[in-house]
């Protein structure tokens, strides 16, 4: 049940076509739902604005299918499917409005054309090795509602490249900054923005790299201010947050 759904039932209940009774019943199994394997937060939109996302990796296809399509039953839209395998993503075609997106490993169900794109946020990537968690982190604010712009393999071996974009980033309510390596794009993106800058560490780079260990690190000792830093390859997050961040700025 979806803040819309509640305020549907809240407007049938004062107008009495449906009674308190009636609509407290529908409230007592709206919490979760208990699939055995999973529980299903159906108060999350009520509270945050956005259905549950599924996480895709560890979860069985047919799992992954029943959890999305008891969701749908409770009216979800745009339902958000992360780390979701291409072979996972074979049993939604045909059966469901779905989308896939095979660079983010991200899949859609239920989504909603219409939904209406406001503000601002700019995805950045260091190189194009870093294009999947920047995906991933674009389609994110994307599907919440965020208008995004990408500025993809604009690091700093050769700065010009993000140079010529600068426009797009002093516009921006909020900036994902997405690099492996030494992670290096986040102090300088947040040395020239004004808006909150979120950090992407990627597992991207050489030995010494340590599975994006030591772009983590940079990133978390950067002297810009108003830097902010997600968890390695956590494009979601980012994505998720930036929308957030925008959505406030919107609201104002």
């Amino acid at each position: 049940m979806d803040k819309q759904q509640t305020m549907e039932l809240l407007e049938q209940v004062k107008n009495g076509t449906v009674s308190p009774q009636q609509a407290m019943e529908k409230l007592k199994t709206a919490p979760f739902d208990d699939l055995g394997f999973a529980k299903i937060d159906n108060h999350r939109a009520i509270r945050q604005g956005v259905p549950e996302v599924i996480y895709g990796a560890g979860k069985t296809p047919e799992q992954i299918e029943k959890i999305a399509a008891h969701m749908l039953e409770n009216g979800a839209r745009d339902i958000l499917i992360t780390r979701l395998s291409a072979e996972a993503a074979q049993r939604f075609a045909g059966k469901y409005e779905f989308v896939y997106h095979e660079m983010a490993r991200i899949g859609i169900v239920n989504s909603d054309p219409n939904r209406p794109q406001t503000g601002a946020v700019a995805v950045v990537s260091a190189g194009t090795s870093d294009m999947p968690v920047a995906e991933e982190a674009a389609i994110t604010a994307q599907t919440l509602g965020s208008r995004v712009v990408r500025i993809y393999d604009a690091g700093v071996a050769g700065l010009h490249r993000l140079l010529a974009h600068m426009d797009e980033l002093t516009h921006a309510r909020a900036v994902v900054a997405v690099a492996g390596m030494e992670g290096a794009l986040a102090s300088v993106v947040g040395g020239l923005v004004e808006a909150p800058v979120i950090a992407v560490p990627t597992s991207v780079g050489y030995g010494a790299n340590l599975g994006g260990l030591s772009a983590l690190l940079s990133m978390l000792n950067s002297c810009a201010s108003g830097v902010s830093v997600v968890n390695i390859d956590n494009g979601f997050g980012a994505g998720y947050l930036a929308h957030i961040i925008n959505k406030m700025e919107s609201a104002q």
